[in-house]
């Protein structure tokens, strides 16, 4: 067994920071983690700065990427930016989503990130006619994956209605399998493989119809697969609910088997206190995506009384407004400070658990996100020496990963113990820059 050592100048060892820390890396996973090594053993790779472990985007929509920047002239809502989204998504074919998706999976490996959570609804050609791969645009996201060095759990989407009795719209007949049952045959189709999870998902209670929630949460419970859903982003979804079945989504969810221990709710903003229990109470994940959600103006989720009630808490990029998980961890609590007017919800060392090992247990990798012997050798490692993280800054630890330094200062990213970043660079993709801007640029020629 080939073993490689990776030492460490400082190690985030949760919940501490340690100097000096070897890695011994076989097969793919932490062998040893030793503490106290001084200086680099021969032959050793040398990784200065904070090494962090792997860190999880439980929430991507790849193609959402083609809108950065284009949807921030004007004003609206989430609804009038819905539009456009379904502009870009109606132009897509399984080769331009893998070159799109290739370069967004690059840009987060270039972020630290080793694993992310593909939320994938956009499943036939245009009008609603499948491909003769039935499943062509998941194994296009599954490609591109691999392609960037990172894991990826697939999140399966059923997407049936534009809302509560209405048929799809017309942007929306490519992401429809018809009923609950059609999708179910589609999704188990799909194949795991080294690198590659699978799990489902339900857009939101609006695009679900009730009585076909539970095929999906069936689905997912005989695989052991994660479940995800989209839950009270909107408070017009939360109203139609109300309107058409006389609960909340939340409650709805519930009464038909969808929240538990291998599911995850994302934004989870709009809620009540009884909602909160709901979740809470059957340990239901929440994925809180403070960039999106400030973004598209959606509200501040109430992340604090989620994790108190026993919701565990992961994060996510969502529409890649940006791609910085530490930027979504810094988010979360700065978010709970403007709406408190107090500080301190979380400490430093809490907010990395929800980027690192939580993502990876609400994405199906629970035995990821960790710096520790028998963990997968997924780890990021942040510069100490950058603008954001010089002088006295650089000795706070956790604290310099959350609270100062950004994507851009990640020089190194390693899946499975293999560098899939060294120096700043993607050592597949070197230039994911222009990889990014001429995938884009194809979706609008």
């Amino acid at each position: 067994m080939q073993v490689t050592s990776y030492w460490l100048e400082h190690a985030w060892l949760d919940p501490e920071v340690e100097p000096g820390v070897l890695l011994e890396v076989a097969d793919g996973r932490i062998a040893a983690v030793r503490k106290g090594v001084e200086t680099p053993p021969p032959g050793a790779e040398v990784l200065r700065g904070l090494t962090l472990p792997g860190l999880a985007n439980a929430h991507s929509h790849a193609f959402h990427r083609a809108l950065r920047g284009t949807v921030q002239v004007g004003s609206g809502t989430f609804w009038t930016w819905r539009e456009v989204m379904y502009t870009v998504a109606s132009r897509l074919t399984p080769e331009s989503y893998y070159a799109l998706a290739r370069g967004v999976y690059a840009e987060m490996a270039l972020a630290g990130i080793t694993a992310v959570g593909e939320f994938h609804y956009l499943h036939h050609a245009p009008g609603g006619t499948p491909y003769d791969d039935p499943n062509a645009m998941g194994e296009a996201l599954i490609s591109a994956a691999q392609e960037a060095g990172i894991r990826i759990t697939l999140l399966d989407t059923a997407y049936l209605s534009s809302g509560f009795g209405e048929a799809p719209s017309t942007h929306q007949l490519r992401f429809s399998d018809g009923s609950a049952e059609a999708w179910a045959e589609r999704a188990a189709l799909l194949k795991p493989r080294d690198g590659v999870r699978l799990g489902a998902a339900i857009h939101s209670v609006r695009a679900v119809p009730a009585d076909q929630l539970g095929t999906v949460a069936e689905w997912a419970r005989e695989r052991g697969a994660p479940l995800h859903v989209h839950l009270s982003e909107q408070v017009a979804e939360n109203e139609a609910c109300l309107a058409a079945h006389g609960c909340t989504p939340t409650r709805l969810l519930a009464d038909h088997g969808v929240l538990g221990e291998r599911t995850t709710g994302v934004h989870n903003t709009h809620l009540t206190d009884e909602d909160i229990a709901l979740l809470g109470s059957s340990a239901t994940g929440t994925c809180m995506c403070p960039t999106t959600e400030r973004d598209l103006a959606d509200g501040i989720g109430p992340a604090v009384e989620l994790e108190r009630a026993g919701s565990p808490l992961s994060l996510g990029s969502d529409s890649h407004a940006v791609i910085d998980l530490l930027e979504e961890a810094r988010a979360m609590e700065l978010n709970e400070r403007l709406r408190t007017r107090t500080r301190g919800h979380w400490t430093a060392a809490q907010l990395l658990r929800a980027a690192s090992a939580a993502g990876h247990a609400a994405l199906g990798w629970s035995d990821a996100g960790r710096l520790e012997a028998g963990a997968r050798a997924d780890f990021a490692t942040v510069a100490l020496d950058s603008v954001r993280t010089a002088g006295p800054v650089a000795r706070l630890g956790a604290e310099t990963a959350v609270f100062a330094a950004s994507s851009a200062d990640v020089r190194h990213t390693v899946v499975a113990g293999r560098h899939v970043v060294r120096d700043g660079v993607h050592t597949t993709i070197p230039d994911v820059p222009t990889a990014l801007a001429e995938a884009i640029a194809s979706l609008r020629e």
